[in-house]
């Protein structure tokens, strides 16, 4: 399962970016990780995911908080 950090969270507007391991950026917004029982996410947090689709196209689901 991929892995990645929180670089941008807004409490505001409940949304995000996602930055992958691989150094892609991809938005995540609070349907994504609330339905894992998430309230809101924090800067540098660690997170596992799957992505979804390809290219211009990829979005983020099944957001969860990365074990160490």
């Amino acid at each position: 399962m991929p892995q990645g950090t929180v670089k941008y969270f807004d409490t505001s507007t409940n949304t995000g970016t996602i930055l992958l391991d691989d150094q892609a950026e991809l938005p995540v917004d609070q349907e994504t990780f609330a339905a894992s029982g998430l309230l809101e996410l924090r800067l540098g947090q660690r997170v596992r995911f799957e992505v979804e689709g390809s290219g211009d196209d990829r979005r983020i689901r099944d957001l969860n908080l990365a074990s160490f």
